[in-house]
């Protein structure tokens, strides 16, 4: 017996027919009032960040205002996967682990105020103490970097982390740096007293690593402190870049200094520790390096 084909249903007057999802790749062209300008930073933002993906959309869906600091919160898509993009600073959370937009911008902005809070300086106190004024500018160059949002107030992080670096030299120069009738270099040129100092604290052949690490490092961090102080297009990473390398630099030639100047040992002969504080037992008598853990102090005689 053959079976009569079966005729198709009609739909219903009073039925509801649910349209296909718009395309991906049209939903740009249906939002009011789009900053394509903004839109195409974020795409090549999450383009950059994601690996063997191809962006198709960024839309922007909140905007928040948390202690100052403004918060953009963007809906990107690729062709395998959806993100959320946080800005200020920038940053990244794929929508698979990050589902709550609201509880990933509560954890972007403490994610954020730990790395703000890293401009603390990592030296050592003793590294401090050699050159406190020039820490202190340390630590204002990031209070402005916290609150850099334009290019122009990149430029000014530049520029006092340029100051810190002329701050230093001016903290760690002496006369007898300079060797006999050879004329001293200007008062704030950094590169130049960087040398002498380097020369200084690290002179032989067994220091000439040190040395021209010193010299090099220094050399690279004053052209790039110099170059964001001028950059018209600088940007948060370029701020950050500048102070944490000046960072690096004060440590640097600090450590170097008190080593050579206090004659600060780099482990303690009786326990082992490397941790040593600048000690007097009387006030106006000069500090000498004692040990942090046990109490050792070198024994002038011994040497």
């Amino acid at each position: 017996m053959t079976k009569k084909p079966k005729r198709p249903i009609k739909a219903a007057a009073n039925d509801h027919i649910i349209p296909p999802a718009i395309p991906i790749d049209a939903l740009s062209n249906l939002i009011f009032e789009r900053d394509e300008k903004s839109a195409g930073e974020i795409a090549a933002y999450a383009q950059g960040q994601s690996r063997n993906e191809t962006v198709t959309h960024a839309e922007k869906v909140m905007t928040q205002h948390v202690l100052g600091r403004k918060y953009e919160c963007w809906d990107v898509r690729t062709d395998k996967a959806r993100f959320w993009v946080i800005t200020s600073p920038t940053n990244l959370y794929d929508q698979m682990l990050f589902p709550s937009l609201d509880y990933t911008l509560s954890f972007h902005i403490g994610l954020m105020a730990r790395v703000m809070a890293r401009h603390e300086p990592r030296a050592g106190s003793l590294e401090q103490i050699t050159m406190p004024a020039v820490w202190r500018k340390w630590e204002q160059a990031g209070q402005a970097l916290d609150k850099a949002e334009e290019p122009e107030d990149f430029q000014t992080v530049g520029m006092r982390c340029r100051e810190c670096l002329v701050a230093m030299v001016h903290a760690l120069k002496l006369p007898t740096m300079v060797p006999a009738n050879v004329e001293p270099p200007q008062k704030s040129n950094v590169v130049e007293w960087c040398e002498l100092i380097a020369n200084h604290v690290a002179h032989g052949s067994s220091e000439e690593t040190v040395r021209v690490y010193l010299k090099a490092t220094s050399k690279a961090g004053w052209a790039l402190v110099n170059w964001l102080t001028h950059a018209h297009g600088a940007t948060l990473a370029d701020g950050m870049f500048a102070h944490e390398l000046t960072q690096h630099i004060l440590t640097l030639f600090g450590t170097a200094m008190l080593r050579h100047r206090q004659g600060v040992p780099d482990r303690c002969e009786a326990c082992g520790s490397y941790k040593f504080e600048l000690w007097s037992d009387e006030p106006g008598i000069p500090m000498k390096p004692r040990c942090s853990s046990c109490g050792w102090m070198k024994d002038e005689r011994s040497k």
